[in-house]
């Protein structure tokens, strides 16, 4: 595996990278040894961020990113969600590959390892489940009371008629602390 570190708010140490690659070498025995791992670390606040992109192919990407009061702890926590990633695209790709056998091809690409019993412990089908479903009329404003309405609900989204526009849109809190606005009609793409 080859890395390429970037740091945000921090210099990345050679401890640090290091630390990531000795904690990635558990998951390198299933990817060849020219797979580009992206580590991406960052401070906001008292917060220490990791962020690992793997290319899978040229329409898959592992990702993981976890926020932790230690680096080493976040560190530890993206390679955990990686394990499981890998697990569940495996578990998808071998039940798909049976139905279909363009996936094949995908999955003798990557080097997975047949003694790895975390990987073929479960066989079974995975459902999506929806655990809770909710109704509720969506009433006209504009952004900013849709913001607003967000807030008070302690929400992370929220969904809303436009006023000005007539349209179903989304504003989201951003991880950095600002709003974003989801608007199927708008153009504009910022972002």
């Amino acid at each position: 595996m080859r890395f390429t570190f970037t740091g945000k708010n921090l210099v990345v140490s050679q401890d640090m990278k290091d630390k990531t690659e000795q904690k990635m070498g558990r998951l390198s025995r299933l990817f060849p040894e020219s797979t580009e791992v992206f580590v991406a670390f960052s401070v906001v606040r008292a917060d220490n961020k990791v962020e690992v992109s793997i290319p899978l192919t040229n329409k898959r990407m592992l990702r993981a990113e976890v926020t932790a009061p230690d680096m080493y702890a976040a560190i530890d926590g993206a390679v955990d969600v990686l394990d499981k990633q890998m697990v569940k695209y495996k578990k998808r790709l071998i039940d798909r590959s049976r139905r279909d056998a363009s996936f094949k091809g995908e999955l003798d690409m990557i080097n997975f390892s047949d003694n790895e019993p975390t990987m073929v412990e479960d066989e079974g089908k995975h459902e999506i489940i929806i655990e809770r479903r909710k109704h509720f009329p969506l009433k006209p404003m504009d952004v900013e009371e849709a913001v607003m309405s967000m807030e008070m609900l302690g929400h992370n989204f929220f969904v809303f008629r436009n006023s000005a526009t007539d349209e179903i849109n989304v504003v989201y809190k951003r991880n950095q602390g600002t709003y974003g606005l989801i608007d199927p009609n708008d153009p504009v793409d910022d972002d």
